[in-house]
């Protein structure tokens, strides 16, 4: 090589690092932190590493090129999506099985159980909103990966265990798949469902409530209103990490019109005559399909019951975490309503949750053994569960 050509190729590479150099300075322009993360305690500086670090070209073309590779090649995402037919995307905690899928089960049906009772003990009735899979309600758009036969049953068997126990369940299922010729009732690409699927859902556990255990107190009404259009990046595009390079290549965005519901005008004047009685008739327990506010599902419900409705679900937490914060909080001490709705999706039924936040007695006494006619643990149905999980 001649001395030309070598500085010439340093040059090149001096000047290739430049602009990588100048283009990931760019990325400070979106970085911003809290007032708590200072210079001085040393918290900015590991904030800026890590959004260097995050946004470093290099890093990102590795990723995108990567990403393509497995998308269009083997079709595949990263773990947590599984990619379907046309470009239908489902969470992959519908099609896995789980490690000790089955204890899990039974440890989760006996804290239903105690949950349903520790209710009842205030005057609560507890109704069980178990949502179907995604994978359950579309499965004419699953690809070639078929979930793990501990799914095939698990919404009847769901019932079937809290029908034994006396717990109060409507069907979800069967609504929901009779509204899909109307519109979609899941995203195409997110975990969730469309407002319309929730609004479904939300009628059902009307009409059930209104018929085994009606509310007291005057009906209010409420009236729901459709907002504009517009398009809807799924969370499941999330684990397809093509942007911005091959953004091409995702799915289509979903098309998703939100809603809003309110207290109708006559009646919001009143002197605020809604909460002039303390007694809370409704509580909400849940997951992000009950969290989110994009699925309007608490607005649905309000509608659906004609009474407020008082929203305790938390996104990211599943269903039971939640559940047991609310049983120890001041609102349910001193102002249990008269109905708990605990939104509770079927895959969940067999997940393990870390209760270690919680007084190991007091989990032990919720999930003791009733002196029923049937123990809701003991009678719960065999599944198979690998001895590891399968990704």
């Amino acid at each position: 090589m001649t001395r030309s050509l070598r500085i010439l190729y340093i040059a090149l590479f001096m000047g290739i690092l430049l602009a990588l150099g100048i283009w990931s300075l760019r990325s400070f322009s979106s970085f911003s932190t809290s007032a708590e993360t200072t210079i001085l305690n040393g918290r900015w500086a590991k904030a800026a590493e890590t959004h260097y670090d995050e946004e470093f070209p290099i890093k990102r073309i590795g990723t995108n090129l990567w990403a393509a590779l497995d998308y269009k090649l083997f079709n595949e995402g990263r773990p947590g999506v599984e990619l379907g037919k046309d470009q239908w995307l489902y969470t992959d905690e519908e099609f896995n099985a789980v490690v000790n899928g089955e204890q899990n089960e039974a440890d989760n049906l006996a804290i239903i159980q105690g949950v349903r009772d520790a209710l009842k003990a205030q005057g609560t009735e507890l109704v069980l909103a178990i949502i179907p899979a995604k994978t359950r309600l579309y499965p004419e758009h699953i690809g070639a990966n078929k979930p793990a036969s501990l799914h095939t049953d698990l919404y009847q068997q769901f019932h079937a265990q809290v029908a034994q126990a006396g717990v109060f369940a409507p069907d979800l299922l069967t609504p929901l798949q009779g509204a899909k010729q109307n519109g979609q009732v899941f995203l195409r690409t997110d975990t969730h469902w469309t407002p319309m699927g929730a609004e479904v859902v939300a009628q059902q556990l009307g009409a059930a409530i209104a018929q085994k255990n009606p509310l007291n107190g005057e009906p209010t009404k409420f009236t729901t209103q459709a907002k504009e259009t517009s398009a809807y990046k799924g969370d499941l595009t999330n684990f397809l990490p093509l942007d911005p390079l091959f953004s091409n290549l995702l799915p289509q965005p979903d098309q998703l019109q939100q809603r809003s519901t309110d207290l109708v005008e006559a009646q919001a004047s009143g002197d605020d005559a809604l909460f002039a009685d303390s007694d809370v008739a409704v509580g909400l327990v849940g997951t992000s399909y009950s969290a989110n506010p994009n699925w309007n599902f608490l607005g649905a419900l309000k509608q659906a019951l004609h009474s407020d409705v008082v929203n305790y679900a938390e996104d990211g937490h599943g269903p039971v975490l939640p559940m047991l914060k609310y049983l120890q909080t001041d609102a349910f001490k001193n102002s249990p309503p008269q109905v708990l709705i605990w939104e509770f999706p079927e895959r969940y039924l067999p997940a393990h949750n870390d209760l270690g936040e919680f007084d190991p007695k007091w989990i032990a006494e919720l999930k003791k053994p009733r002196d029923d006619k049937q123990n809701l643990a003991i009678n719960a149905k065999t599944s198979e569960s690998p001895n590891r999980a399968q990704n």
